[in-house]
């Protein structure tokens, strides 16, 4: 039978997500009763992967994530984990990714493609990497630089910027049972903790010559969970980090360097950090407990996911800094009032003492000055921003008090900043490449400009 045979209104008509979710590695967590079955991941030992689990709703036909409210149904779930299933190879399309693993769970034969039908995989085996082949970037050797031209060309990322992170990427090709050969680039991931241990690769492929995209995704059996990808071009261990850049992928983060690192050259201090997609609850755990005092700078996408992922990565500084504080007869009353996923200051402020409460109301008069002048035509910009320093100034103040009150070491108070590429680019490495194309057009402008005027008639060229 040919592989249009079925549709995908027959994949999920016919297929129960929990068939896709065990089929991906996942295994039935029966301490969360049936009513709303839940599937988890364990590791090489046994142990379950906290922050990774799927709750099942919709009578078994999709199932979302927690803390994230996306739902996936059979396709989308296959889709955005390729790396899951026994059929996934590098630069293969999401659509043929979908039909093989959806037919294969039907016991419906392709055509001329036996081969390809592979029998369930229960269980993947954890990361190797042992099992790659490694190319490294050696910014001493342009030999072994020019392997990497294919992956970065496209995304506009020059040579002093892989200088800058080569420790941090590598060529990784796959010891494969078929004896096929595929070639990715791989950004290491590893857990916070452990800093040494390699957990996984973030990969990207190199692009299509039709220049439809190219494969992205993460290696078999990656610690997707805890693993992320973190670097720093000045070598900055986490502890001793000051400013934290989060990204949803390893050429967002390197794109950003290469925009700003002239202008900043701190940047090169600071840690930059790759989701690698969906960020999981463990992995902004993780990394927050690791960098708690430093500079939170959020840098995900402006579309509606990266909005969600903001949402989320900020509520989980609140909660790393709330679970820092001792609760006491004192306090309780105030941490008791506020709510889940809000900040410090969100609780009722007459459950302050005193002399917060006046403070808290000092901070509010100058900001509500700060906000009025802003919105008005007839106050100066250089009287606005005096106005609105001096707000932040009583804000300061206010929470300086706050945290003497709770008890909390200003260390473990983490602030952050959200930072967006121009409108209106969705994220840093489309923004590189506009501004590289802006700048390639300027330069063939005033190539032109130089060239004597009759050459310009004429056509002739020098």
């Amino acid at each position: 039978m040919r592989e249009g045979d079925l549709t995908y209104d027959d994949f999920l008509r016919r297929l129960n997500i929990q068939d896709v979710l065990l089929d991906a590695g996942y295994h039935l967590n029966r301490r969360d009763g049936l009513r709303y079955p839940s599937y988890v991941r364990t590791d090489s030992e046994g142990r379950r992967i906290r922050g990774d689990k799927f709750i099942v709703t919709q009578n078994g036909r999709c199932c979302f994530q927690p803390p994230e409210q996306k739902v996936y149904n059979v396709i989308s779930f296959i889709k955005a984990h390729p790396q899951f299933f026994a059929e996934y190879r590098a630069g293969i399309s999401s659509d043929r990714l979908v039909n093989l693993v959806c037919n294969r769970l039907l016991n419906h034969p392709i055509e001329d493609r036996a081969t390809r039908i592979i029998q369930p995989k229960r269980d993947i085996r954890p990361f190797d990497i042992a099992n790659y082949d490694l190319h490294k970037f050696d910014p001493q050797d342009r030999a072994t630089q020019k392997k990497f031209y294919p992956y970065f060309k496209n995304r506009g990322i020059d040579l002093y910027t892989q200088y800058a992170f080569h420790r941090d990427f590598c060529l990784a090709t796959k010891h494969r049972e078929d004896g096929q050969r595929y070639a990715n680039l791989a950004f290491p991931m590893r857990r916070p903790k452990e800093a040494d241990k390699i957990v996984g690769f973030e990969e990207r492929g190199r692009a299509r010559r039709d220049g439809s995209g190219s494969y992205k995704g993460k290696a078999e059996g990656s610690n997707s969970s805890e693993g992320l990808w973190f670097a720093s071009p000045a070598r900055t261990p986490l502890a001793e980090a000051r400013d934290i850049y989060w990204f949803e992928s390893a050429y967002d983060a390197m794109a950003y360097y290469q925009l700003f690192h002239t202008q900043d050259k701190e940047l090169r201090r600071a840690v930059f950090v790759s989701t690698g997609g969906n960020p999981t609850a463990a992995q902004m755990r993780g990394m927050l407990a690791a960098t708690l005092p430093a500079q939170q700078h959020i840098c995900f996408d402006t579309d509606l996911a990266g909005m969600d992922f903001t949402r989320n990565l900020i509520h989980e500084m609140y909660r790393t800094v709330r679970a820092t504080i001792e609760e006491t007869p004192e306090r309780k009353p105030y941490l008791d009032s506020i709510q889940d996923r809000e900040d410090l200051d969100g609780g009722k402020i007459e459950l302050l003492p005193e002399s917060l409460q006046k403070s808290y109301e000092r901070f509010e008069v100058e900001q509500e000055k700060s906000l009025s002048m802003g919105a008005s035509s007839q106050c100066r910009p250089e009287e606005a921003r005096h106005q609105a320093e001096v707000a932040r100034r009583c804000y300061g103040e206010f929470r300086e008090g706050l945290r003497e009150f709770l008890g909390l070491d200003g260390a473990n108070d983490t602030t952050f900043t959200r930072e967006q590429p121009e409108y209106p680019h969705k994220d840093w490495n489309e923004q590189l490449l506009a501004e590289i194309k802006l700048q390639e057009s300027a330069d063939e402008g005033q190539t032109r400009e130089e060239e004597p005027e009759q050459e310009r008639h004429t056509g002739l060229r020098r």
